[in-house]
């Protein structure tokens, strides 16, 4: 499970280092990158993004948001390879789509992980701390801790 935030920075040739409790994670089954859904990047490990491969692909063809969808996620992913040193290349078209520059926001979201510019996800953080708002968001979500 991807837990927790860690600021990181990006090389001057577009290399990230992932951190090394994330590391293990995604070297024992291997991980693709995606454009996310809010100016971010998305680092799923194997089985999850075949998961997703294969709920995305039960949708109709002729869904124009399907297809839009199945661009969105598969047209801008890559599977993801460390160096020696742990670290990933982003590609210049996933950089520029999310606006990463080189201070960078890596976040677990549970199953995969995101990577945010650091001033996204500073404006992501206010949007969460607006607890008046955060209530009304996630009320008729059904987040009970019973079994």
């Amino acid at each position: 499970m991807f837990l927790g935030q860690y600021e990181h920075s990006i090389d001057e040739k577009g290399r990230l280092t992932v951190p090394a409790r994330y590391r293990e994670l995604l070297t024992a089954e291997g991980a693709y990158i995606t454009q996310g859904f809010d100016r971010n990047l998305m680092v799923i490990t194997t089985s999850t993004f075949e998961s997703l491969y294969a709920r995305i692909n039960e949708l109709s063809l002729t869904d124009q948001n399907a297809r839009l969808l199945k661009r969105l996620i598969f047209s801008n992913a890559g599977q993801v390879e460390f160096d020696k040193a742990g670290r990933i290349l982003i590609p210049q078209f996933l950089r520029q789509a999310a606006e990463l520059k080189n201070d960078v926001m890596i976040v677990g979201t549970g199953e995969y992980f995101e990577i945010w510019a650091q001033e996204l996800w500073t404006e992501q953080m206010a949007t969460l701390h607006d607890v008046g708002a955060t209530t009304q968001r996630f009320a008729a979500l059904d987040l009970s801790l019973r079994t």
